[in-house]
């Protein structure tokens, strides 16, 4: 197997962006990414996107976008998990350049959220979920997150100020990224008093809708320094799992095994361990995902992930830094481009390329990626080659 490198990184500022379509999203991304290298031929793309068809109406992804970036005759494959749609296209991609099948692939997420309605978006989103057991009986993922975070406060004693304490910190960190679709500061109080969405989560406790689109550049690390004149990021671990689709099914409302399972492969795969790992993305769908995600990779005992997101230890100089793009709360959730860039932003972070919001010493990074209430998870672990 071969070692595979990205060389190329490309995305927009994501928002509600009326005057750009579902295409033009994607190829301004592409093209932001091939401006990195040198690249002047594709073997073949992988795009994440979750729901074209429900949110504008577009199904064969994988033909339209390689038609409007120029790329007729290209091999296209659109890959879809929920949420974890990115990440998913971003493990395709990775194990066709390491097997050998392609030399250069694109691997791109796109999503146009806001051509719906706020009905049609929860529509579309709940497709993810179990359909005849959740979603049947009236259960949204503002709800079934709910039902985790009362688990998780009941079970650890966590606080409304220590949930709170995850927004607030994203949106710190989505302040420095110029990227980010919310670049507003937040206080606890504020997080406290936003309106309720399901007991107890709030408005600013959820990630927004968004429209935006991310991609990146895989090519062979040995052909790296050739394609590109900006440091070659590798991909040490790729690992995926599945968990139940449906909450009521899982061992433990309280823990996301789906994560622990990926974390740990990609981990194995990359010859690592959480305390190697120097700055992460991962998914903040809700202000309790980013909690117990965080206790499921590795990184804080269960119970104890609120406790060290109120106590600093998850900010841009904290012991583990979580989320310095700002995360899906503040940078924005276009669902199939999220995995991918997560990608990105640590590959600027590795590069030293992040501004003001730059990890010191930041050498190996970490991306999880996860779908629905966690019934799928995508980890990745990377380094400076």
């Amino acid at each position: 197997m071969r070692d595979v490198a990205i060389i190329g990184v490309g995305l927009q500022k994501w928002g509600e962006l009326w005057e750009k379509s579902f295409r033009n999203l994607f190829v301004e991304a592409a093209l932001n990414a091939l401006g990195e290298t040198k690249v002047d031929k594709i073997d073949h793309m992988y795009i994440g996107c979750m729901s074209g068809g429900l949110f504008v109406g577009q199904e064969h992804i994988g033909s339209i976008m390689a038609d409007y970036l120029g790329q007729r005759y290209l091999g296209a494959t659109r890959v879809e998990s929920a949420c974890a749609s990115g990440g998913a296209a971003l493990r395709a991609g990775f194990i066709d350049v390491a097997s050998g099948m392609s030399d250069i692939v694109l691997v791109g997420g796109v999503e146009k959220m806001t051509d719906v309605s706020g009905d049609g978006a929860t529509y579309a989103l709940a497709t993810a979920a179990d359909q005849e057991y959740e979603v049947y009986n009236g259960a949204t993922f503002p709800g079934l997150y709910a039902l985790m975070a009362r688990a998780y406060m009941e079970k650890f004693g966590a606080t409304r100020d220590q949930l709170s304490a995850v927004p607030v910190k994203n949106h710190d960190n989505g302040l420095l990224n110029p990227n980010a679709q919310y670049q507003m500061k937040i206080s606890v109080n504020e997080v406290n008093n936003s309106v309720m969405v399901a007991d107890p989560l709030r408005i600013l406790d959820c990630s927004p809708i968004t429209d935006g689109a991310a991609a990146l550049i895989l090519c062979p690390l040995e052909m790296a320094k050739k394609l590109s004149d900006k440091p070659a990021i590798k991909i040490l671990g790729s690992a995926m799992a599945t968990d139940t689709i449906a909450l009521h099914d899982r061992r433990d409302f309280t823990s996301l095994d789906a994560v622990k399972v990926s974390s740990m492969a990609a981990l194995k795969m990359a010859g690592k361990n959480v305390h190697d790992i120097n700055v992460t993305e991962v998914h903040d769908c809700f202000s309790i995902a980013e909690i117990i995600v965080s206790e499921s990779l590795g990184f804080f005992a269960c119970g104890k992930g609120a406790e060290a997101a109120a106590n600093g230890e998850t900010r841009i100089d904290g012991k583990f830094p979580i989320n310095p793009s700002g995360g899906l709360k503040s940078k924005g959730h276009p669902v199939g481009a999220t995995g991918v860039a997560q990608a990105i932003e640590i590959t600027y972070q590795l590069r030293g390329e992040a501004g003001k919001r730059q990890v010191k010493n930041a050498k190996v990074g970490m991306t999880q990626n996860m779908g629905g209430s966690g019934g799928s998870s995508v980890v990745h672990v990377m380094e400076v080659a």
